[in-house]
């Protein structure tokens, strides 16, 4: 199990919240006909958040085998992340021993690059 966190395209979200949860359940079906891997299918900003993220929070995708083995503590290897890339989200899978972490540093990296915020683990917060 992890500790699920999604950015989002405002622009795209509907903004009052039982209409930004059915889109949610849309957009988390998966159905978008590219894979859900690659960065350049979503809006710039979303780019620009997922660059910032990952210098923090590696995409356990794109793992570099060197370096997972010169990480002697395990504490890279815990930090890799899950990211989906869809056209108006990204959604994030992280271990629940960043969660903390992850949660602060995805919601000021939200603020920054102007995309809403979703606490899809936690109380279901919407910050837009």
């Amino acid at each position: 199990m992890s500790y699920d966190l999604m950015v989002f395209d405002k622009e795209q979200a509907p903004s009052n919240k039982e209409a930004f949860l059915k889109w949610y359940d849309e957009q988390t079906k998966w159905t978008e006909p590219h894979d859900y891997q690659t960065v350049a299918y979503t809006s710039r900003a979303l780019q620009k958040w997922y660059e910032d993220m990952t210098q923090q929070f590696p995409d356990m995708n794109l793992a570099d085998e060197e370096l997972l083995d010169e990480d002697e503590d395990d504490e890279l290897e815990s930090r890799f992340t899950e990211y989906s890339i869809g056209y108006a989200i990204i959604y994030t899978a992280f271990a629940w021993s960043v969660a903390d972490e992850a949660f602060n540093v995805m919601k000021e990296l939200a603020q920054k690059h102007g995309v809403g915020f979703f606490n899809v683990s936690g109380d279901g917060e919407i910050v837009r």
